[in-house]
């Protein structure tokens, strides 16, 4: 904004930021990112921390605040800065939403599962008592800068683990999405969804993905920020997945965990009959394309069990199961018996 770049040059104030940054994105990106601040005569103070699920907790958001402090920050102009992945997207937004009780902060996801998730939306928390983000808020970022350049220093793996949450919304909401990923999943594995010139047969393929996703999610997140109308679409895949992928950890990345919640339903959905033999197995092999897991000696019928449990606890007394009902297309149901469950996780063990 023309005027705002008026303001602040016209201001005798040097403009400050903190910066919190994930230590493995410093390590690649600090020097840039120092540079950056450094040529545009920015007075700075970077935080570089290990930001990952076993170190997501309340320490680490007070050992920023300690820092904020530190820093004299002014919550009304100096917005906190996140660089890396959900984890550290989601610590910093907790921080700042505690500091002064809202200071304005913006996100920088450089991972692909940060990019089309944890960007979204205007939840922020930290694990407790082992619970996957049992302590935290919703409040959103003033911004959220995306990048895919980023992601080229991510590995695979990684980049599967971020398919892993594109799949949920084109099993949920889009057919031409599914169709990308069945398409070109290998390709954008390959690319590490950088936009490559000279492959026609591909199109923009990383660009179509991701803006999709995105328009997805936020289609969903949208309307009920809050969360007060609880039958989500995007709960697919989070009903087993988060105690899952705390009991395991740190076999199980979050979107693989997802993925492996996101096999099993599909297997539900077949045995209620949404989904014909032939869907479920495009469904499958799509997630074998995406290299994703599709079962996890993690997940037992006494761990799914308990899982449903908790979900009760905090659903209203409903399970609020979405399921796709066919590819691209889905609803939400509470009538999934318990025999049926036992019956489609029979047939997910033999598989």
């Amino acid at each position: 904004d023309p005027q705002q770049i008026e303001l602040t040059t016209a201001s005798k104030r040097k403009l400050r930021r903190f910066i919190v940054i994930d230590e493995v994105v410093d390590k690649l990106y600090g020097s840039k990112v120092r540079e950056y601040f450094e040529e545009n005569n920015v007075q700075h103070k970077i935080l570089a921390l290990p930001t990952t699920e076993e170190t997501k907790s309340m320490d680490l958001v007070l050992n920023i605040l300690h820092e904020v402090q530190n820093f004299s920050l002014d919550r009304r102009t100096e917005p906190i800065i996140a660089i890396g992945g959900g984890v550290c997207l989601d610590i910093v937004g907790l921080a700042a939403s505690l500091y002064r009780r809202r200071t304005p902060y913006i996100r920088v996801p450089t991972t692909l599962l940060s990019y089309v998730d944890a960007s979204v939306g205007a939840k922020n928390g930290v694990n407790f008592l082992q619970c996957k983000n049992k302590l935290g808020g919703y409040t959103p970022p003033v911004a959220s800068f995306l990048d895919r350049s980023f992601i080229q220093s991510i590995p695979r793996r990684h980049i599967s683990n971020g398919l892993g949450e594109i799949l949920k919304m084109a099993l949920m909401k889009h057919k031409g999405l599914f169709d990308l990923l069945k398409n070109h999943g290998k390709y954008l594995l390959d690319t590490k969804f950088q936009s490559c010139n000279g492959f026609a047969d591909h199109g923009d393929a990383a660009l179509q993905t991701t803006r999709i996703a995105i328009e997805t999610m936020l289609e969903e997140l949208a309307p009920n920020l809050w969360e007060d109308d609880l039958d989500r679409l995007v709960d697919f895949g989070h009903l087993i997945s988060p105690e899952l992928e705390m009991r395991v950890l740190p076999s199980l990345m979050h979107g693989e965990a997802v993925n492996v919640d996101m096999a099993f339903m599909t297997y539900v959905a077949h045995a209620r009959g949404l989904l014909d033999a032939e869907e479920k197995e495009q469904i499958l092999q799509c997630m074998r394309g995406l290299e994703l897991p599709v079962w996890h000696s993690g997940c037992s019928w006494a761990l799914i069990q308990r899982a449903l449990q908790e979900r009760l606890k905090h659903s209203g007394g409903q399970p609020r199961m979405p399921l796709p009902t066919g590819l691209g297309v889905a609803e939400i149901f509470n009538d999934t018996s318990e025999e049926t469950l036992e019956r489609a996780y029979e047939l997910w063990v033999r598989d």
